[in-house]
């Protein structure tokens, strides 16, 4: 029996936490800020995802064995070398890349010159700084439109620039080198467009071997039909029907194992999750980006199909034992629908009473950003909650979602009623 700590406060990290709950081997379970819906599972910890010292006294006043880390942000940070390099530490497992790993997302161009490395199927790209501003102008004349632009670093899934005119691509680079996405864009990749249809595969690791977990598509537009500014993700549908047999023995023997390879050779410490954003173009996939956690809305639509035991998993990538470990998939389709704040991707009013959670019936209500004001359960965030739902096919599952959906309500409530249209 073991205590773990997960580290977050969304929905993936609620999602994550229902699935942990099942677990026999689990004693205690703390989530760390967690939200209004994680404190039903388990012990929200006030500390902030980047608070290391108030996750290392956390950690030890609560007697953790294992941290889970949901978001990017602090594995890029560096959380897991902060727990290595501390000797009161070292004995607590950590779920989630080293800081050099993290940067298979933490920096586009780390990314992309290890695809070129390990030969891994990714498009046509040039690095572009201030200084090399001549060569990416050049490099820019020789794409075709649509053209791509991505900030190195970091920037809250907002970085990347889709566009039409040459003219126009052009005066963006020269933005985005000037800061328009402060340090994140000091470096930009500039890309081919790919065109086909994008899908969230994921792997679990201790490094040596790997398991690959359900797969997703999320919908990050806020408009019906894949229209308007990008999200955090409008909600998520597993399995995908694309994703089938064929294209999945293409992505592991073209992407996932060179990928796990390609780290051992660079000697790049990995453990935790990979998440391939992938495009099939022609029946063919093509990296588009890693993250190095599992992607959220996806996994509250995920964790519903995973039907082995999620922490023995968790402790097989934690510890090096992933090899002797099995992992069972529902063959079930789950959907998950987000309810967003009236406003979101744009600014938007928190505090907002939220009714109705209690006449959920068949679904589950993932958190996404709620807490506690004065007893009663409030939005805290853009998005809101994911109402995921079980369905023997993607209509069956989705219009249960849907259903649940309309009996949640809080001022400005909105979300998209059209997932899955392009399946």
């Amino acid at each position: 029996m073991i205590n773990i700590l997960i580290v977050g406060s969304g929905g993936r990290e609620h999602a994550m936490a229902w699935k942990i709950k099942q677990s026999p081997k689990l004693n205690q379970l703390f989530i760390a800020p967690g939200n209004a819906g994680t404190s039903l599972l388990g012990t929200n910890i006030p500390v902030g995802v980047s608070d290391f010292e108030g996750l290392r006294k956390a950690a030890l006043d609560n007697q953790i064995d294992l941290i889970l880390v949901g978001p990017e942000v602090p594995l890029c940070e560096g959380l897991h070398d902060y727990f290595l390099a501390d000797g009161s530490l070292q004995h607590i497992k950590i779920v989630g890349p080293q800081k050099l790993g993290a940067q298979l997302e933490g920096s586009k161009d780390f990314a992309k010159e290890f695809m070129v490395r390990h030969q891994i199927p990714t498009a046509k790209y040039s690095s572009v700084t201030n200084e090399t501003l001549s060569d990416g102008l050049a490099f820019l004349k020789t794409m075709t439109a649509p053209y791509v632009l991505k900030a190195d670093g970091l920037a809250a899934g907002k970085g990347v620039l889709i566009i039409d005119e040459l003219a126009e691509a052009e005066e963006s680079l020269k933005e985005m080198l000037d800061g328009q996405f402060g340090a994140a864009s000091q470096k930009v990749v500039v890309e081919e467009f790919l065109s086909g249809i994008e899908c969230s595969v994921f792997a679990i690791t201790d490094g040596n071997d790997y398991k690959i977990l359900p797969v997703a598509k999320d919908y990050k537009r806020i408009g019906e039909g894949d229209s308007g500014l990008n999200t955090g993700g409008m909600g998520a549908i597993s399995p995908v029907s694309f994703a089938d047999e064929i294209f999945m023995n293409k992505v592991e023997t073209l992407i996932i194992r060179p990928t796990v390879e390609g780290l051992k050779k660079d000697q790049i410490p990995y453990n935790g999750f990979l998440f391939f954003g992938l495009i099939s173009v022609k029946g063919e996939p093509m990296v588009i980006e890693y993250n190095v956690r599992l992607g959220d809305p996806e996994t509250e639509a995920v964790m519903l199909r995973i039907k082995s035991d999620f922490v023995d998993l968790l402790i097989g990538a934690a510890d090096g034992t992933l090899a002797e470990k099995t992992i069972e998939i529902d063959d079930r389709t789950a959907a998950a629908v987000m309810l967003v704040s009236g406003g979101y991707p744009g600014p938007y009013e928190k505090g907002k009473i939220i009714s109705g959670l209690e006449n959920v019936e068949n679904s589950f209500a993932f958190h996404a950003g709620t807490n506690y004001r004065n007893g009663e359960i409030c939005t805290d965030g853009g998005r809101v909650i994911a109402i995921s739902s079980y369905g023997n096919s993607m209509v069956e599952a989705l219009s249960l979602s849907y259903k649940n959906a309309q009996l949640i309500n809080f001022e400005g409530k909105y979300f998209r009623k059209d997932l899955g249209f392009d399946l």
